[in-house]
Parts: structure tokens; C-alpha cells; sequence
């Protein structure tokens, strides 16, 4: 176990998560920002992406797994992603659209900006998120970020327009001489 919520848990994904990550890869509603769910390999190369992750880094996206009934119900973590030329630590999140609307984004979101403050000692997190996708900006929201800047990133095909969400380390911040 990497992080606990009252709720939740997290820990690294593994193998063994390919059908619970299929239900939620595979879903077009919870892809509908990515343009669309993901075929069978497509999700082995995701989870193959985050296995490579967790070796590159002290941090990846996560299992976040429900306490109660011991359910793998999304994903949640830190990555470095591409913004403007440069990396930034991002906090992303993917949940099954069963567990949608229940705040387990929100309550799993700040356990990762609580981690990337306090053990990573980052200055600043960001969420980046397509433009359309208003229920992760509320979550972004709720983590106590807001729109710093915006690009027009091109997937699949089409360019999308990403916001990207921004909190500071206020504790990084006061001790800077």
C-alpha cells in the first residue's frame, strides 16, 4: 500500500489489474475525453506504461482500490506528462463509471497532492484536463487548484484543448528565501 484515505487505498497496479483496468479503459464514458475506449491492447500497453513508471519514478498512477469490498474502482496518482515543452508533476485520475459522483476522485486526488508536497517535496502539482471534461476540472477544483495556462494537445487524430489546473506547495513556498 502506497496511500490511505478513509475509503480507499492505493497501491502500485499490477498484471493481475487488466480486467478491472479494461473496465474502465473500455467504457466510453469514462474515455469520452480520450476520444473514445480503448482496445484490448491498448489497455496492456497503459498498464505496461504505468509498470515502466513505477521503475523510473518513486510515484505512478495507482490501484485505487475501495476498502470496504476490496475493489479495484479507478486509478489515481502522480505522473510527469509533456506541458508546453517542459514536464510537470500531474495528479491524474480515472474511475470506474460505477463509482462516479461519490467524491472517491476528489478524497484520492488530494491524498496525491498531500504525497507530492509532504514526500516528494514538489513546489507545485497541476491536473491537466481537456476542456470538456467538467466533472475532473470540479475535482481539480476541489483539490484546491485553478487554470493557470492552456494548450491544444493532438490525439488520436483531433486536437483537444487542455486546461491545466494548478495548486503550490504553500509550505515549499514560505520557506524559499
Amino acid at each position: 500500500m502506497i496511500l490511505e484515505t478513509d475509503r480507499l487505498y492505493m497501491r502500485k497496479l499490477i498484471q493481475a489489474d487488466y480486467d478491472a483496468l479494461c473496465q474502465i479503459l473500455q467504457d466510453d464514458k469514462v474515455m469520452y475525453a480520450y476520444e473514445g475506449a480503448f482496445s484490448n491492447s491498448e489497455v496492456q500497453e497503459w498498464l505496461d506504461r504505468q509498470l515502466m513508471r513505477y521503475e523510473k519514478w518513486p510515484f505512478g498512477l495507482w490501484a485505487v482500490i475501495l476498502k470496504d469490498r476490496n475493489e479495484l474502482i479507478g486509478q489515481c496518482g502522480l505522473t510527469m506528462q509533456p506541458w508546453r515543452g517542459s514536464e510537470v508533476l500531474e495528479i491524474g485520475y480515472l474511475f470506474n463509471h460505477a463509482y462516479w459522483h461519490k467524491g472517491y476522485a476528489t478524497e484520492a486526488a488530494k491524498a496525491c497532492k498531500q504525497y507530492a508536497f509532504e514526500t516528494l517535496k514538489a513546489t507545485e502539482v497541476c491536473s491537466i484536463i481537456r476542456d470538456t471534461n467538467i466533472a475532473s476540472q470540479n475535482v481539480a477544483i476541489r483539490n484546491g487548484m485553478a487554470i493557470r495556462d492552456s494548450w491544444v494537445k493532438h490525439y488520436r487524430g483531433v486536437d483537444m484543448p487542455h486546461y491545466r489546473y494548478v495548486v503550490e506547495n504553500q509550505t515549499a513556498t514560505a520557506s524559499k528565501p
